[in-house]
């Protein structure tokens, strides 16, 4: 186990190493620690070398120029200048927030960005003004359609942050994948093979191999199969790419640029510029008192958790598995991996940093 705040100073220590300044390393390494914390393991410090290995092949700029480049009272389009999608997207989230604030709704589409981490943490800033917030992204070409042997879209998450008053908020963060690529590569790293319905190879056979998607195979949409609703889970996917990559001018489908996981650094970019996003927030009393809102938020809430369960089991609420991993690593610390202790332990020796563990 490893203490957050020791990961917090080692992460940050690199992204300043990186030549990102003050504000950006802090922000950068906060999503990442907090997609540990919150037990995605997937999405947090494991990610890290990736972030430098895009820097290395000139894909990433630690110290961008983010702008608006169009915009209404409701609306903008901002450029991320390729930086850290870590920095871009909260920035993106503040200027729906402030949208909101003055019309009720703001909605940031954002291209010539990178991978930005976890949806929740963008999504979930909207909390703190009694909005509500929305946060989606579309990734490099690693999913096939429904019926494809082709890598058409990416794993492309969906996130709602909606306040409660004295329950926790509702927090729905989901791929629109069965899986996330990173929880192959945590299997990967264990050599385990995955469920039945993650992946399929090559020849669009499914399979359980954790590597087949390295090997020319693809992740599966949300569902698995047509039989079991892929269709679904390919128009959800579908959907997130048009207002992440399409509405933004970033790039889209088959041509966004992929993250920096091994075997996956060519891109194809040629119908827009980098990565995109799409992020909103909703002022709640743009459309009813928010305390009668949130009011009504915790009796959903207590409702769907006093609803029997099968076997004993105790309903969740989206957000509740995150909520009570957070509380207990904050306490006891955070397990990393052998192979990603290994990872930055060799980023801390070419950035001359010393890895305390």
């Amino acid at each position: 186990m490893i203490k957050h705040q020791v990961l917090y100073t080692f992460v940050k220590d690199i992204f300043l190493a990186m030549g990102c300044s003050e504000n950006d390393a802090s922000l950068a390494t906060d999503v990442l620690v907090s997609a540990d914390l919150r037990g995605i393991d997937s999405h947090g410090v494991a990610r890290l070398s990736g972030y430098v290995r895009l820097m290395d092949h000139g894909r990433l700029n630690p110290k961008p120029n983010i702008r608006i480049i169009h915009e209404t009272p409701s609306t903008a389009v901002l450029d991320g200048d390729a930086g850290l999608g870590l920095v871009v997207a909260p920035r993106a989230m503040e200027i729906a927030m402030e949208k909101a604030d003055k019309v009720g709704t703001g909605w940031v589409a954002v291209r010539n960005s990178n991978h930005f981490g976890i949806a929740g943490y963008h999504a979930s800033l909207a909390l703190k003004k009694d909005m509500i917030g929305w946060s989606m992204t579309h990734a490099g070409p690693l999913v096939t359609p429904t019926f494809s042997k082709e890598r058409l879209l990416g794993t492309n998450p969906i996130c709602v942050a909606m306040p409660a008053q004295e329950e926790p908020p509702f927090l729905l963060d989901m791929a629109t994948t069965t899986a996330a690529y990173g929880k192959l590569e945590i299997l990967q790293r264990k050599n385990q093979e995955t469920p039945t319905g993650w992946v399929q190879d090559a020849e669009g056979k499914p399979t359980t191999d954790s590597n087949a998607v390295r090997k020319g195979g693809a992740l599966l949409p949300l569902g698995g199969d047509r039989e079991h609703g892929s269709h679904k889970g390919y128009g959800l996917g579908a959907m997130v790419d048009l207002f992440s990559g399409v509405l933004s001018g970033a790039n889209y489908g088959p041509w966004v640029p992929p993250f920096a996981t091994a075997g996956f650094m060519a891109a194809e970019e040629g119908v827009g510029i980098g990565t995109g996003h799409f992020l909103g927030a909703m002022r709640v009393d743009a459309f009813r008192p928010a305390d009668e809102f949130k009011s009504h938020m915790d009796q959903w809430i207590r409702r769907f958790r006093s609803a029997e369960g099968l076997n004993g089991e105790q309903v969740l609420i989206p957000g509740d598995p995150e909520r009570v991993m957070e509380a207990q690593r904050r306490q006891e610390g955070i397990p990393v991996l052998a192979p990603v202790i290994e990872d930055l332990k060799a980023l801390g020796e070419r950035f001359q940093i010393s890895f305390p563990v």
